[in-house]
């Protein structure tokens, strides 16, 4: 199955005051790369949510962002200081003996100190977030991967595409390999003859013996026959359930490894040219697979 390393996505929940969101954002890599940001009051669930992006994404650099906001009326708790309350109020009225003053000390003087009334330090009750939270990770990773399956889409396409014309070129070659043997008796022998220019009588034997000598060093049928199976796999991995991202790229290396053996044996230059296209084709599928799972 073909899937793209890039993609994102963003889900939010809401529930009983409470409201999730999460945004994914998968790149190119290697190997699995997770980080994760969650608020400070969620770091025990870090290696939970963790666990349940590494079951759904097995390769890349992926980017979680969790926000949790609660708005329930437990949440919205606040708290008095009072000694600093209490302080502030006999400070005020020090002041107002002082300097005898008649105006009465209001609670408009005592809120205006900042800490007197603060939000109040309450237990964030993980049981009451962890279903949301789950669900609301589910879904993100569900149109993560829908976006990364969707461009996958794209890269097989692609890649048929590609891979049709390498086995049409591997078939001109192919071709233009068979009678091999008269190719070299007939070069060997328009070669003797500007040479010697027709003085020197050639022995048949010798010629076909040569010729078939150098037929043989070019010889390129276990190539072709083992290219052609290197496309097969590479239709049958990309319609696996499996990830592909390596399977493909090993496959590329050894198509790799066909053509330049390919090239080094043959002595035909159409044959060199089109070994130099397959060549440059591959390294456009090698460039699109480094973005596959």
């Amino acid at each position: 199955m073909i899937k793209s390393m890039t993609a994102f996505s963003r889900a939010e929940m809401s529930d009983n005051g409470l409201t999730v969101a999460v945004e994914i954002r998968s790149y190119n890599s290697r190997y699995l790369d997770l980080t994760l940001r969650v608020p400070q009051n969620y770091f025990s669930m870090e290696e939970w949510i963790k666990g349940m992006i590494s079951e759904a994404i097995v390769r890349g650099r992926v980017e979680v962002k969790l926000q949790v906001q609660d708005v329930s009326e437990a949440a919205c708790a606040f708290e008095i200081d009072e000694p600093k309350a209490a302080a502030y109020h006999k400070a005020l009225t020090e002041l107002k003996a002082r300097f005898g003053l008649t105006s009465e000390i209001s609670l408009d003087h005592l809120v205006q100190v900042s800490g007197i009334i603060k939000p109040a330090e309450i237990e964030t009750d993980l049981d009451r977030g962890r279903p949301l939270i789950e669900s609301c990770v589910a879904r993100a990773l569900s149109e993560l991967n829908a976006m990364r399956q969707k461009e996958g889409d794209f890269l097989a396409r692609d890649f048929e595409k590609r891979l049709n014309g390498i086995e049409a070129a591997v078939d001109e070659i192919a071709s233009a390999s068979e009678g091999l043997l008269d190719h070299y008796r007939e070069r060997l022998q328009d070669r003797i003859t500007a040479l010697t220019q027709g003085m020197v009588e050639i022995d048949p034997s010798r010629i076909a013996q040569e010729a078939a000598f150098l037929a043989d060093r070019s010889d390129i049928s276990e190539e072709i026959v083992r290219s052609r199976s290197h496309a097969r796999q590479f239709r049958t991995v990309m319609g696996s359930p499996e990830p592909a991202g390596k399977k493909l790229n090993f496959l590329l290396q050894e198509f790799n490894r066909e053509f330049n053996t390919m090239g080094s044996k043959t002595g035909r230059a159409d044959v060199s040219h089109t070994i130099v296209q397959l060549k440059s084709e591959l390294e456009k599928i090698r460039e699109q697979v480094q973005n596959v799972e």
